[in-house]
């Protein structure tokens, strides 16, 4: 998965841009010329929906490769009114604005997998994934145990993220790692990237032995701040250790739980590691973000979002509690259902 190209989307003009760099990169991954049209017209419905109902816009694009090939991803934001009936809407002839009401109907049919979220007054989020056609039947079947959403982005005016993630699967149980390298720029990129690293090549310990390893191999390097979850399919728990200002939370059936790391930077000064333990679901939702995130969101403020894809919620998290001064990492994970 590559970072996520944001693209602000207020205005006629920005609807072609989008367009244009949407079938430039379909054709990067190997789309042919058929369904980088499919890509065209999908991002464009999705890009003039916003500029016509919203105050402001932006559009998420990024490529998913799956053990069929790779899609592409979209995911248009706004802040505008949202829908007070998401099924109406979505039936071809149905227009707030005076149009044929065809857009969001001819998204859906485009897509090999299309959800969508909007609560009235607080805005719309619409995710898209557009595969190959050859590619479609075997996409659709997806044997992993989670299923993530990410939202990984520089600092304004930065074309390095030194924030990072990773994901490894180890006989029962699934590892994650989110990583911030100090400051931004190439060197916090080194020291985030340093931490995958190691993560990868012991992902058979666990996260507080892995922190370890991690603390040592990144003195060279700005230090970071990082945390992993450690979910156990067998024994249904989520074993969680982290340094530094990784945000980490178990959301189940309405209630959040934090999980606790320690004050300290992984390489330079890490006084205490320990692992604490919480209960895990087929209903729980794993969600962690470095500090480029404001953390005082509240997924019980988006009724049936906690249902929804995790693009979708990483996504909806980014557009209301990002933070424009800092690099911003936010991973949600869940069960696929």
């Amino acid at each position: 998965m590559i970072n996520v190209l944001a693209l602000p989307v207020t205005e006629e003009s920005q609807v072609g841009e989008a367009r244009r760099i949407a079938v430039a990169l379909a054709a990067e991954v190997g789309f042919n010329e058929t369904d980088r049209g499919k890509v065209a017209i999908a991002i464009a419905e999705a890009a003039k929906n916003v500029v016509k109902h919203a105050r402001e816009g932006e559009i998420l694009l990024q490529t998913v490769q799956t053990a069929a090939g790779y899609s592409i991803q979209i995911v248009a934001l706004d802040r505008g009114p949202g829908m007070a009936n998401v099924g109406q809407c979505l039936r071809d002839g149905f227009s707030t604005a005076g149009t044929l009401g065809t857009g969001l109907g001819a998204i859906q049919r485009l897509s090999s997998f299309f959800d969508i979220h909007s609560v009235p007054k607080l805005g719309t989020a619409l995710l898209m994934r557009l595969s190959p056609t050859q590619n479609r039947a075997e996409a659709s079947e997806n044997s992993n145990y989670l299923e993530f959403g990410v939202v990984r982005l520089p600092k304004v005016g930065e074309q390095i993220c030194g924030d990072s993630w990773a994901t490894q699967n180890h006989l029962n149980k699934n590892l994650i790692l989110v990583a911030d390298g100090l400051g931004y720029g190439v060197l916090a990129e080194e020291a985030s990237q340093e931490a995958v690293r190691v993560f990868g090549e012991n992902a058979k310990l666990g996260p507080k032995a892995i922190l370890e390893k991690a603390h040592a191999a990144l003195k060279n390097t700005r230090g970071a701040a990082a945390a992993i979850a450690q979910i156990d399919r067998t024994q249904k728990t989520i074993c969680f250790a982290g340094v530094g200002n990784i945000t980490a939370v178990v959301f189940t059936d309405n209630q959040t739980r934090s999980m606790v790391s320690y004050n300290g930077t992984v390489g330079h000064m890490m006084r205490k590691v320990a692992e604490f333990v919480y209960p895990w679901s087929s209903h729980s939702l794993l969600i962690m973000h470095s500090d480029g995130l404001a953390a005082q969101w509240d997924l019980n403020r988006y009724p049936g979002l906690a249902a929804r894809h995790p693009a979708l919620i990483a996504a909806v998290l980014y557009r209301d509690f990002k933070r424009t001064r800092d690099d911003m990492t936010v991973v949600v994970a869940k069960f696929n259902s």
